[in-house]
């Protein structure tokens, strides 16, 4: 692991997660049982917190395999538009929508930090955009991202934001540690960019991916809550939560909703999610 230059996080990353989708369609992928049956299910916190979106135009950043797509179309979305940057994920995507009998869904090809010349007709279109879990840890440029978001809302349309938490991710197994908790290893106000070779998938312990090097970002909730704010997006809410929805080391335990947790108290957050509104 190294901070280095950030000319080839999108190469190495997009290689990457190209590589990831056959590993997430596989049997120790993605559970998508739910999307099929025609009521595909969130995550606790997502589910608690992103409300009624009946009737509501959404644009999903860094959509992946379309899981999440899917379900907020199932759930009454009168439009749903997935983007990401993996051709064989959005392939994936588009046949999962297939199976499920949607006609409101649509993914386009595209760099999130490019929605608006992606989408040159879908400026201020949305009223949720849609983003959660592992996103911006692969963005150098939160302005941009923000500056994304901000185009693709209508004027009282509102982002849902949530992803593992910048506390937790100072931490690591590797790092110097306690017996049970993870150490010390990735400064908190350290940008990156930090360079990766794990051939290790989130899903599946058994894969093991060829293309291993990734580059990934740190961004302070400041940098998050001000990027946002430069966009023209004021904040509604933030919240803090001591669970995720992967496992974020090894001595996490899952709790009752499925989430994983510190193995005896509530230590520091591991995941936020806010709610932010374009005036």
């Amino acid at each position: 692991m190294a901070a280095s230059s950030t000319s080839d996080w999108r190469r190495l990353n997009q290689a990457n997660w190209d590589e990831r989708t056959a590993v997430h369609l596989g049997p120790r992928g993605y559970d998508l049982s739910s999307q099929r049956a025609g009521r595909g299910r969130l995550d606790a916190i997502v589910d608690a917190e992103i409300g009624d979106v009946g009737g509501l135009a959404i644009l999903h950043l860094q959509c992946h395999l379309g899981d999440d797509s899917v379900a907020l179309a199932q759930r009454g979305a009168r439009r749903v538009v997935g983007v990401d940057f993996s051709p064989p994920a959005l392939d994936a995507a588009r046949s999962l929508a297939a199976e499920c009998g949607l006609t409101n869904t649509r993914f386009v090809l595209s760099d999130v930090l490019c929605t608006p010349a992606a989408l040159p007709e879908d400026a201020g279109a949305f009223d949720l955009v849609f983003t959660s879990w592992g996103t911006i840890c692969w963005l150098p440029d939160l302005d941009a991202w923000a500056e994304a978001i901000a185009f693709a809302l209508r004027p009282g349309g509102a982002l849902y934001f949530a992803d593992m938490h910048p506390v937790a991710r100072v931490f690591d197994d590797e790092g110097v540690r306690a017996a049970g908790f993870p150490g010390w290893r990735f400064p908190y106000f350290e940008h990156g960019p930090w360079h990766f070779d794990d051939p290790a998938d989130y899903m599946d312990p058994e894969a093991r991916l060829a293309n291993s090097r990734i580059v990934e970002f740190q961004h302070p909730l400041s940098s998050i809550l001000a990027a946002l704010r430069r966009a023209g997006l004021r904040l509604d809410w933030l919240r803090e939560h001591p669970g995720l929805v992967w496992k974020p080391f090894a001595g996490c335990v899952r709790d009752a909703q499925g989430l994983w947790t510190w193995p005896d108290r509530p230590w520091l957050p591991l995941s936020l999610s806010l709610r932010a509104v374009k005036p």
